[in-house]
């Protein structure tokens, strides 16, 4: 099994990760919401009219 990060080997200590440094960077991709599922067509705006931030002229205020 190889690092996700960087490929080099997985270390027990920080599994699925090789280093400290690794596991960083991944939940830095997370809490930046760098991760992202890409969505299609009516996925798109149905997900945004269900988001609460974001601005509809259709939506009572």
């Amino acid at each position: 099994m190889s690092c996700p990060i960087c490929g080099k080997p997985v270390s027990s200590d920080y599994r699925p990760f090789c280093s400290r440094r690794c596991a960083d960077v991944d939940l830095g991709r997370w809490l930046t919401e760098s991760y992202r599922i890409p969505a299609k067509g009516d996925e798109a705006e149905e997900a945004a009219q269900d988001d609460p931030d974001t601005p509809s002229g259709s939506r009572p205020h």
